[in-house]
């Protein structure tokens, strides 16, 4: 589904004006096309690398692929990362009492760790706990995000059993393009940032910085021991969230051979919640990273990376210091990639170190992880070919090899057939081998193996109708929980997970309208008494319509009036299926002004009916609530 604020596409490139070879991977830098390829004048806002490590267009990916960019994010006004990412197909979240708190992304069912989280090409999150603190992530630094819904281990390792999240940062629109803006919301939210960015005939930059303050919510309804529930702990007061962060980067085109590019982000956070053990924390978010490109030829492109990620928490009990556990992770890969006669050949090798630091004394407290990966697209008439295999090693557990194909079929120019399968994996965490009292170091990885079928196409007079349907089926083995046997974590679980997703973006009476919907059967397929029973905090069935449309109302003013509706089915807050969390339907609407070209006035009002929901057992929602907005972005 393309969310983009102009609702008609362009026609569907040929494969062969696909842009197939990126130099720099994993970012939007200038690419190649193969010597057999003509060149063609190709919106980068519909250019996706993160679905094969290289650049091609979204209309020929073979995988199941959602971009948002930041047109969209403006015009949605998103209070988070996690609200923004609400409604896209095949994501469920469970949120645990408002803005900064601990969110959980599930896609296409599975676990919430097994979604891979990049940041500019560096993965995100915690070695100990495992998954990336998404609530973390200001949306004002965000530019685009490509989320891949499938199995991509073979290209990423770790991790990418349900899928992966690529996103990037801001980035320049022009040759100077300063950025400004200030809201005020709802429980006393408060929120300011402001940028300047630029690109030259070799050169760019990119600097932006952001701050958020909120009052917040009562997050948790939760009831002391015993007999407790949810955070056990009885604290009806609002329970804050704060936030500053800082990118800046900047690329360099040398020659035509040779460029690079670096970039920094850090977010810091202050997060109070309710708990029995803590209920405070401070949180860092922090990327950074250099890329360097050498393109000898038209057909070869080469490209090293290196990076490093930090994930740090230290947390507090009524202002008291109680415990740090923190991530820090270099990283480093080559890659390359030759134009061999019609197709394209990649091949890369990944280097990775995690280390904790933490007041609990883990028996280890670092790993290295190493992978090798090859991958070759092609077309073939009609039809169209990816497939890939990857080896990693992990000082932990040792050696998993994944691989995936995928195979595309233009029924006609306007309907294309798709079908893949890959099995993927996921490494257990530091608290999963290693945490004193807990751990067991014989837990071996999370492993999948994945089939789906799609249908995609695009109608009209100028193709404004574009939909797609995908169906899928994901089994995963030896899920890691509590072994009762060995009173230890095992390998003792697994789960079976169907699924299908519907997508629409179409224009119709001067309205853009987009639709996705999502049904799931994620079933736990462990031989125990908790067998086909429904997994945790997956919603079945989710649903979300954006209308929106524009009135120019003369000068250089104009007018845009927008609703959003999101719906949610029950799901099961436990293993047991005994403790339900109801249905709900969330209703947003939204009001904009454009001022002028550059300045621009918005009004949103979120959960208009003041629905009760919870998507965590006993972990309150925000009601009813509004923001308005000012905002200064030059026209590109």
């Amino acid at each position: 589904m393309r969310t983009r604020s102009n609702a008609v596409p362009p026609p569907v490139p040929s494969r062969a004006s696909t842009l197939r070879a990126c130099g720099l991977s994993l970012t939007l830098s200038a690419c190649a096309l193969p010597a057999s390829a003509a060149p063609a004048a190709v919106d980068l806002d519909q250019v996706v690398v993160t679905a094969t490590r290289t650049a091609q267009t979204q209309d020929a990916t073979l995988a199941a692929v959602t971009v948002i960019d930041r047109d969209e994010i403006e015009r949605r006004q998103p209070s988070s990362l996690p609200d923004l990412l609400r409604g896209t197909p095949g994501v469920s979240l469970a949120n645990n009492g408002g803005a900064g708190k601990s969110t959980s992304l599930f896609l296409r069912g599975t676990e919430s760790d097994h979604v891979l989280v990049l940041i500019d090409g560096i993965k995100i999150g915690s070695a100990t706990s495992g998954g990336a603190s998404l609530q973390d992530i200001p949306v004002e630094q965000i530019e685009r995000i490509e989320i891949v819904r499938g199995p991509f281990s073979s290209l990423y390792g770790s991790e990418a059993i349900g899928g992966v999240i690529q996103i990037f940062t801001r980035r320049p629109q022009g040759p100077f393009a300063p950025s400004f803006g200030v809201s005020i919301g709802s429980n006393a939210t408060r929120r300011a940032s402001a940028g300047v960015a630029g690109k030259g005939e070799r050169g760019w930059y990119s600097i932006n910085a952001a701050h958020e303050d909120t009052d917040g919510i009562n997050a948790c309804r939760g009831k002391p021991s015993p007999g407790g529930a949810g955070c056990f702990t009885n604290s009806p007061d609002r329970d804050g969230y704060r936030n500053s962060s800082l990118t800046m980067q900047g690329g360099y085109r040398f020659n035509d051979q040779w460029d690079g590019e670096a970039r920094v982000f850090r977010a810091e956070g202050n997060n109070h919640y309710d708990g029995s053990q803590n209920n405070e924390a401070d949180n860092v978010q922090q990327v950074a990273g250099v890329k360097l490109r050498y393109k000898p030829s038209e057909r070869v492109t080469l490209s090293a990376n290196a990076g490093h990620s930090a994930d740090l928490s230290d947390t507090y009990k009524n202002g008291k210091y109680s415990s740090t556990f923190d991530t820090r992770r270099q990283l480093g890969s080559v890659q390359g990639d030759f134009g061999v006669g019609a197709g394209l050949l990649s091949m890369g090798f990944d280097w990775q170190r995690d280390e904790i630091e933490s007041n609990t004394a883990y028996a280890r407290d670092h790993r290295i992880l190493r992978g090798a990966f090859a991958q070759w697209q092609r077309s073939f008439g009609a039809h169209a070919v990816q497939a890939s295999l990857r080896r990693d090693d992990d000082s932990q557990f040792g050696g998993e090899t994944t691989g995936s194909a995928l195979w595309g079929w233009d029924l006609s120019d306007s309907l294309r057939l798709t079908a893949s399968y890959g099995t993927a994996f996921k490494a257990p965490t530091f608290n999963e081998l290693y945490y004193p009292g807990y751990g067991n170091p014989r837990v071996q990885p999370e492993t999948s193996r994945s089939l789906e079928v799609g249908l995609r196409g695009t109608h009209g007079a100028q193709r404004q109708h574009v939909w797609s349907l995908n169906a899928f089926q994901t089994r995963v083995d030896d899920l890691i929980a509590y072994d009762a046997s060995i009173g230890a974590p095992g390998n003792v679980d697994r789960a079976r997970i169907r699924g299908l997703e519907a997508v629409l973006d179409t224009r119709l009476a001067q309205w853009d309208l987009r639709a996705s919907a999502t049904w799931l059967d994620p079933r736990n397929d462990s031989p125990n008494a908790y067998r086909d029973n429904y997994l945790q905090r997956r919603a079945r069935q989710s649903a979300r319509v954006d209308a929106d449309r524009r009135f120019q109302l003369g000068g250089a003013s104009s007018w845009s009036l927008g609703a959003s509706v999101y719906a949610a089915g029950e799901r099961y807050d436990d293993l047991a299926n005994t403790r339900r969390l109801g249905g709900y339907a969330l209703t947003d609407l939204r009001l904009g002004y454009a001022i002028d070209a550059a300045w621009s006035l918005q009004l949103s009002a979120n959960n208009v009916f003041d629905r009760r929901y919870e998507t965590a057992a006993f972990y309150n929602q925000p009601g009813r609530n509004y923001l308005l907005s000012l905002r200064y972005r030059p026209s590109r």
